[in-house]
């Protein structure tokens, strides 16, 4: 059956893709090509009146994050930094009170994003990760496997972080820095529509996208199985 093909848009070469131009053409492997019923039954959740205006939003700002867009031919122009992106979309859809889930590594980043929601206007509720003072020994996690052996040590807490923003009823929650896995549990437990601000990657200074576009030479490890 060809929606048992994988879908591979990753590999895609072609220049002319029947997902972005009208008449294109898509590779053995396309999604678009292959999964027609899937992607008309997912199509159906935008009748959704609330999916529907979110997903309208969200195109919208899309487009206002580029400028002279009327100028032919189009050259892309963006022009907006991410936060003031989320700072607008929130706008848009009415939102008022804005979540904040924060990793306790980047608490000085929290607070400025906390801030500068304010100044434009939102009440902000904000959570860090080790909100709990659980120990790690309550999922499991042997003293040796802590970041400080033999002392310690509050486990990172998106359940209770997304648990909270519930209760308070946030309108829209913002990730900034959550590790992976935690942020996972975050998503899957916030009752709010979620967006990330922050990736957080502890040696690249939370732009994770320096690894990839480095991986032909300083990060060519990565592509060596077992790095």
């Amino acid at each position: 059956m060809k929606d048992q093909i994988c879908p591979e848009c990753a590999h895609c070469s072609i220049k002319d893709r029947i997902c972005i131009s009208e008449g294109g053409k898509g590779p053995a492997s396309c999604p678009t090509v292959n999964y027609r019923t899937t992607i008309e039954k997912a199509i159906q959740e935008y009748e959704k009146p609330e999916i529907r205006e979110f997903a309208r939003m969200a195109s919208i700002q899309e487009g206002e994050c580029y400028a002279n867009r009327h100028v032919r031919p189009y050259i892309f122009h963006p022009v907006k930094p991410r936060v003031q992106e989320v700072c607008e979309f929130a706008h848009k859809m009415g939102y008022q009170k804005l979540g904040v889930a924060f990793c306790g590594g980047l608490h000085e980043e929290g607070r400025i994003v906390s801030d500068i929601f304010e100044v434009q206007g939102f009440t902000v509720a904000s959570v860090m990760c080790k909100c709990g003072g659980v120990p790690k020994e309550n999922i499991g996690v042997d003293d040796n496997e802590k970041i400080r052996i033999g002392e310690f040590e509050s486990m990172c807490n998106p359940i209770v972080q997304a648990t909270i923003l519930n209760e308070v009823r946030t309108d829209f929650n913002v990730l900034v820095g959550l590790c992976v896995g935690h942020d996972s549990l975050f998503f899957k437990y916030s009752e709010a529509y979620t967006t990330v601000l922050v990736a957080k990657d502890r040696v690249l200074g939370h732009n994770p996208a320096a690894a990839l576009y480095t991986s032909k030479s300083y990060y060519a490890r990565l592509r060596r199985p077992g790095f």
